[in-house]
């Protein structure tokens, strides 16, 4: 891809986003000759959510010592910014793989589960993890997140 068509898809991406912002449950409109399906257009959308994502969660981790909360301070934080993104996320993205990829991330990062353990126990712990992310605050009490991710 040069960037030609880098910023075509960069600006189409840009175009669903501002469509989307008065409902973005509705169906998605997007250019066919940049992305086949509309599944290739959420794909694309959950780079750019993870890409962010990824990105600050680095640069917050160098600094915290607390784990758990920089990744649900960090994930909030850019959910709020980017509310229209996560929304058609939220509404629209069926791809298992790329949720699930989300869910394993967060888990990491949280230090919620390890590498060492199987694929599925870290998606599980990081599914329930994103759970009360997005749920109201909650009261995290220092040296339980180990115990949350074995009971969760």
């Amino acid at each position: 891809m040069g960037w030609t068509d880098f910023y075509r898809r960069r600006d189409a991406l840009d175009a669903v986003l501002r469509t989307a912002a008065g409902d973005p449950a509705a169906p998605l409109t997007f250019d066919r000759d940049l992305f086949a399906t509309q599944d290739d257009l959420l794909l694309a959308l959950h780079h750019r959510w993870m890409q962010q994502l990824t990105g600050r969660l680095g640069t917050a981790l160098e600094d915290s010592d607390d784990r758990v909360e920089t990744v649900t301070r960090t994930w909030r934080v850019l959910a709020a910014e980017q509310p229209v993104l996560r929304a058609v996320l939220d509404a629209h993205l069926t791809a298992t793989e790329a949720v699930e990829r989300e869910q394993r991330l967060l888990a990491l990062t949280a230090g919620l589960a390890e590498l060492s353990e199987p694929s599925a126990e870290i998606t599980r712990v990081g599914a329930a993890f994103a759970s009360l992310i997005r749920s109201a605050p909650a009261t995290v009490v220092p040296g339980r997140h180990r115990r949350l991710a074995k009971s969760a």
